[in-house]
Order: structure tokens, then C-alpha cells, then sequence
């Protein structure tokens, strides 16, 4: 019997990108990456780096610690 493991949520990328009223594809435009690893992002799939991550808290003008979740 297979079961389903939960991934594990490190970043609300994704829900502070809505709270600021932006979208993946503009960040991914904004950062030069593909909207693929933006999305991979929201999702939990994978993660930025630190340095991507200054990067995206500075263009949403956020805290990058508003960017992780604190467990």
C-alpha cells in the first residue's frame, strides 16, 4: 500500500505574492528565471536560495522572514 507523503511547506512565496497583488509570472520576469522554478517555489516543490530569496523579499518590498514559515 503506497502512501502519500506531505510536503513539507518551507515558504509562503506564493501567499505573499498574493497578498502583494503580484503574480509568479511577473516575479519570474522580474528575477530573470523561468516562471517553471517560480512555480516550483509556490509549491513548495523546491526552494530559492538565500541570495533569491533577499532578492524576491526586496522586490515585494517584505521582511524575509515574512517569506518562510516559522515551525
Amino acid at each position: 500500500m503506497e502512501t502519500k507523503v506531505e510536503r513539507q511547506k518551507l515558504n509562503r512565496i506564493k501567499a505573499v505574492l498574493a497578498e502583494t497583488g503580484h503574480t509568479g509570472k511577473w516575479l519570474a520576469e522580474q528575477l530573470g528565471k523561468d516562471p517553471v522554478t517560480v512555480s516550483k517555489w509556490c509549491t513548495n516543490t523546491s526552494q530559492p536560495d538565500l541570495y533569491t530569496l533577499k532578492n524576491i523579499s526586496e522586490l515585494i518590498n517584505t521582511k524575509m522572514s515574512e517569506l518562510l514559515i516559522d515551525k
